[in-house]
Parts: structure tokens; C-alpha cells; sequence
């Protein structure tokens, strides 16, 4: 091989190596721009959510959400503690300081009911049907004891965890209601363990 043919050779390997770093340079910006502003991943922690979710799976939650609604499973921080003093205002107190994946229950506008002796939920005044469930809502925790039914103030959620014998939700005066604005995402799918791979219901 002559040098002319030799150095040419070296030109598109050099330029073929640059070339592939920088597409993965820019794979790497794109992924970090989509995990930074479209997409989190989160580990369940603790049996709240049982069945539905084990500890230790994780899941992908869509940042960027609107028009959440009954059923729909979400990470948020709980940092603060929403409540209602007794003339009807919310009262913000210090929360738990943990993340939190709860399901929710009722929205903004929306009135939530519990019957804790049967253990059964209202939303606007009809029966949820919710097969996710592990045991019933019997637990009355104290956030809302006397107020039921109530409705959920616009730019808030009501929030329970499958698992209701053990779960700390909007029930427990330490979490009441969730502010939208503490939501990070709606949990959209499960990615770990790989054999439950899928969109979580």
C-alpha cells in the first residue's frame, strides 16, 4: 500500500471513530434532556402499593402530565402535609419527607367519600370499583375524620395506596392532600423486575 492510499485509510478511520463518538455524545445529551425533563425512573419502597407494585420494582413516571383522574398511579414529594382546619381552610403542615407512589383517588372539584365500616369509596357520590385493592378502606388515619364526605380543592389530589391495612396516604394527617405542584410524575410502566415488564394498571 502506497502512503497516499495509506494515509487515506487513516483519514476514514479517524473520521469514522469521531463520527461515532459523536453520536453517542448527542445519544447521551438526548437521553439526559428526556430522564431531566420528560421521564424519571423510581424505586418502590415499602409494601404500601402491594399488590400492584413489589418493593424494589422500579418504574418510569411521565414528567410532563395533565387531566390526572381516578386510578391513575403517582410519584410525589411529601415533604408537607395539606389539611383542613376547622373552618373549612387548608392548613400546611410538615410532612413526612419522603417520595411517595400513591394511586389517586380524587382530583380537583371532586368530592371523596370513605365508608370505613364497609371500607368502601366514593367518588361524587358512586362506588369505585377498584380490584387492586388489598383489603378494604376500613382505616380511618385521622387527616379527615368528621369531614367525609369533602371535596378535593382545585390543584390537589387525594391519594390512597393499594395496600390499605398498612399504607400512610391522604388519610394520615402526616400526608393529607397532595398539591399538583409536588407531583413528579404519573408512573407509566414498570421496567424491573424484567418478567413484569409492562404498563402498569
Amino acid at each position: 500500500m502506497n502512503t497516499k492510499n495509506r494515509k487515506g485509510t487513516v483519514s476514514l478511520f479517524v473520521k469514522s471513530v469521531f463520527e461515532m463518538f459523536e453520536t453517542i455524545l448527542i445519544s447521551i445529551f438526548v437521553i439526559s434532556l428526556i430522564f431531566s425533563y420528560l421521564l424519571c425512573i423510581s424505586t418502590v419502597k415499602g409494601d404500601s402499593m402491594k399488590e400492584t407494585l413489589q418493593p424494589q420494582d422500579k418504574v418510569i413516571a411521565l414528567r410532563t402530565f395533565r387531566n390526572l383522574e381516578t386510578g391513575d398511579i403517582v410519584i410525589a414529594n411529601a415533604d408537607k402535609s395539606v389539611t383542613f382546619i376547622e373552618s373549612g381552610e387548608l392548613q400546611t403542615d410538615k410532612g413526612i419527607d419522603k417520595v411517595i407512589i400513591k394511586r389517586v383517588i380524587a382530583t380537583g372539584g371532586q368530592t371523596i367519600d370513605i365508608d370505613f365500616i364497609s371500607g368502601n369509596v366514593y367518588v361524587d357520590g358512586e362506588k369505585i370499583f377498584e380490584d387492586y385493592v388489598t383489603g378494604l378502606t376500613h382505616n380511618d388515619e385521622g387527616a379527615f375524620t368528621g369531614k367525609y364526605p369533602f371535596t378535593v380543592p382545585d390543584g390537589y389530589v387525594f391519594v390512597l395506596g393499594d395496600n390499605r391495612r398498612i399504607s400512610k396516604d391522604s388519610r394520615s394527617s402526616e400526608i393529607g392532600l397532595i398539591s399538583e405542584d409536588d407531583i413528579i410524575g404519573r408512573v407509566l410502566f414498570r421496567i424491573y423486575p424484567l418478567d413484569k415488564f409492562g404498563k402498569i394498571k
